[in-house]
């Protein structure tokens, strides 16, 4: 500054203060930079919290996703609003349930992209906003900077990306790495006077489960406990009874658990290049020449179906655990990391064989909760651990609050910032109950539309279209939900507590086709 003040006498007074105005400009700019973390979201595909080493998990090996939640936080009760893959992406850029933002299912509507959305509202305020990996809404990216994203469900090798403006292009080699090169490669050359947002939408660990070459066979050695509710018969429960979702009757064989597949003609093989092929083969041909010898039936060859979707859908896990270690050393390594909010989280759970399933879309425990943990360093404690009712309409409030940017009116969840800090008080009470809506019916699965609330203690819920019951769970005395107390003695006040919170729910969400349901339930 005092080069400065020693101005040349050719230098006009005016244009001295202008440049001191700019000196000054620049300065702030660095300080608000310097001050504004940076934030990144990992959001990966159907990953089950009940299947990472941070939630309790002994057996299976999550070393840096469990990292994020030893150097940050961890939530246990983290709920979906809309148990499925592209709805909870929508709410995670609008910040509102289905009904609202327009995305209820996983079909060909177009997302709609005029509505407030998280990227937009955080590039309004200085952030440079990135996309990379999985998106899924047909539609491309709205309020980005980059982008460069898979076409629909993407593919696990070999997959083709959108870029920018809207050319497709395929690359050679597993999805999970070309993400990660992409993102980093994304880091390396933004615009760093400017704070950033960056999406890294994973596959992983989606159906089919095509583990990365490196990690074929990654469980093989281990035989995992089947579930205490593996062969539950549905007692009291008609919509869990009627399902299309079971290891037993809709697991394919060739389709999800490579037996016999001609490597040439079914569709997610014959995009594998020779080398990738030739390992691929090798590994699983002797996965098909195991089943066929033992020629096994009925509870044995539901309980190996069993075994084989776990040794592939955790060693397909690995390769999402790898690169995420792998975004977290460039962090470390380029000096980002001090500055960097990094939050791992998955759409919404999954089932590994609990009441027999896999896939995701009730209102039960096993899909309702999904993973997030999350490290902001200097802010938030190491070993922090939050057990309150979060819910994915918070997830874009409380970005946006890190941010230092205000919170649209029209996003309907709210900032848990506070509990991260472990400065929610009193005085601004959270919240006791969580509402739930699914709608995607018949296909896939034959999962009856429904709705519900859930407390600390108590789930209730209301399937219809079809199904017309209802159903109530204690989950302190029955966790595995295995038991509708729905209409038991005893339960008459509880119920009625419930339905009336359910009601200022929906009507606190404006879900107004849920509340001309409700109005003609059966009692």
């Amino acid at each position: 500054m005092l080069a400065i003040l020693n101005y040349p006498a050719k230098l006009t007074l005016k244009a001295f203060l202008g440049l001191i105005a700019l000196v000054l400009s620049i300065s702030t700019s660095h300080a608000q930079t310097a001050k504004r973390p940076n934030i990144i979201f990992i959001f990966s595909d159907d990953h089950a919290y009940q299947g990472i080493g941070a939630y309790g998990n002994k057996i299976v090996k999550t070393p840096n996703i469990d990292r994020i939640a030893r150097e940050g936080a961890l939530l246990t009760n983290n709920l979906v609003t809309n148990s499925i893959c592209g709805p909870s992406r929508a709410t995670l850029l609008t910040g509102k349930y289905s009904h609202l933002n327009g995305y209820k299912r996983n079909d060909r509507t177009k997302f709609d992209t005029s509505q407030t959305l998280l990227s937009e509202t955080l590039r309004n305020n200085g952030y440079q906003t990135a996309w990379i990996g999985k998106m899924h809404l047909n539609s491309l990216p709205a309020g980005f900077d980059y982008w460069n994203v898979l076409p629909d469900q993407g593919h696990y090798y070999n997959p083709e990306f959108i870029g920018q403006p809207n050319d497709t292009t395929q690359y050679t080699g597993y999805v999970s790495d070309l993400i990660t090169q992409f993102a980093t490669g994304w880091l390396e050359k933004r615009d760093d006077s400017k704070p950033f947002f960056l999406i890294v939408g994973h596959k992983a660990t989606h159906r089919e489960w095509m583990p990365d070459l490196q990690d074929l066979g990654a469980y093989d050695n281990v035989n995992f406990p089947i579930p205490s509710t593996f062969y539950d018969d549905y007692k009291g429960r008609k919509a869990a009874a009627d399902q299309d979702m079971t290891i037993d009757k809709t697991m394919r064989m060739k389709f999800d658990l490579k037996v016999g597949v001609d490597y040439e003609k079914d569709f997610l093989y014959n995009r594998l290049n020779a080398e990738q092929k030739k390992v691929f083969k090798a590994y699983y041909d002797k996965v098909s020449k195991e089943v066929t010898d033992k020629n096994l039936t009925g509870k044995a060859l539901v309980e190996w179906k069993f075994q084989r979707y776990l040794r592939d859908y955790f060693s397909t896990a690995n390769s999402l655990d790898r690169n995420i270690g792998k975004l977290l050393d460039y962090l470390d390594k380029s000096g980002l990391s001090k500055n960097t909010v990094v939050i791992y989280a998955s759409d919404q759970g999954f089932y590994l064989g609990e009441h027999g399933w896999f896939d995701k879309r009730f209102i039960y425990e096993e899909s309702l909760k999904t993973p997030f943990v999350i490290r902001y360093p200097g802010v938030i404690k190491p070993g922090t651990k939050v057990n309150d009712l979060v819910v994915n309409i918070d997830w874009a409030p409380t970005v946006l609050n890190i941010a230092g940017v205000k919170t649209p009116a029209d996003m309907q969840g709210k900032s848990f910032l506070p509990l991260l800090k472990g400065t929610q008080t009193a005085q601004v009470p959270w919240r006791k109950e969580a509402y739930y809506h699914y709608y995607e019916f018949p296909q896939p699965h034959h999962v009856y539309p429904h709705f519900g609330l859930r407390t600390n203690r108590y789930k209730l819920v209301y399937f219809y279209q079809g199904a017309d019951s209802w159903e109530l769970y204690d989950l302190q005395k029955d966790p595995k939900e295995v038991s509708n107390i729905y209409g038991t003695k005893g339960t008459e006040k509880l119920t009625a507590d419930l339905k009336i919170k359910l009601k200022a729910l929906m009507n606190e969400y404006k879900d107004d086709e849920a509340l001309k349901i409700l109005a003609t339930a059966k009692p």
